[in-house]
């Protein structure tokens, strides 16, 4: 696939997809006899990977540490492990916090409805 398909299929740019190689968060992609990027279903899995990690807020230089590691092969599959438990930590913990904002919203409209509706009953009176 070129990098304009990989970009339409994914929804990012593809500056993007090149600065996503360049700094190593995606492992190199195969460039055909044109020297055009010629990405491949692994190449795609790792980036739907990447965007869902990035989408749920995981920072870029634990993924990049990630992918590094995944690189080095499977001596390395406790470290990956121990990222990935850390990051999940992190998103618990980030899930908890927009929790907790996600119920004052609700409490704050909540008393507006309550106040609007008894004000409004009051004009029509």
């Amino acid at each position: 696939m070129t990098i304009t398909e990989v970009s339409k299929k994914f929804g990012l740019s593809p500056d993007t997809l090149r600065y996503y190689e360049r700094i190593g968060l995606i492992p190199r992609v195969h460039r055909n006899e044109s020297g055009i990027r010629d990405y491949t279903e692994e190449d795609c899995r790792w980036i739907e990977f990447i965007k869902c990690m990035r989408d749920a807020g995981v920072q870029i230089e634990a993924l990049i540490e990630y992918v590094a590691l995944f690189q080095q092969g499977d001596a390395t599959v406790e470290a990956r492990k121990q990222i990935l438990i850390e990051q999940r930590e992190q998103l618990i913990a980030r899930i908890e916090e927009m929790q907790k904002a996600l119920e004052r919203l609700n409490y704050k409209i909540e008393q507006y409805e309550t106040k609007v509706v008894p004000a409004q009953n009051k004009l029509k009176r």
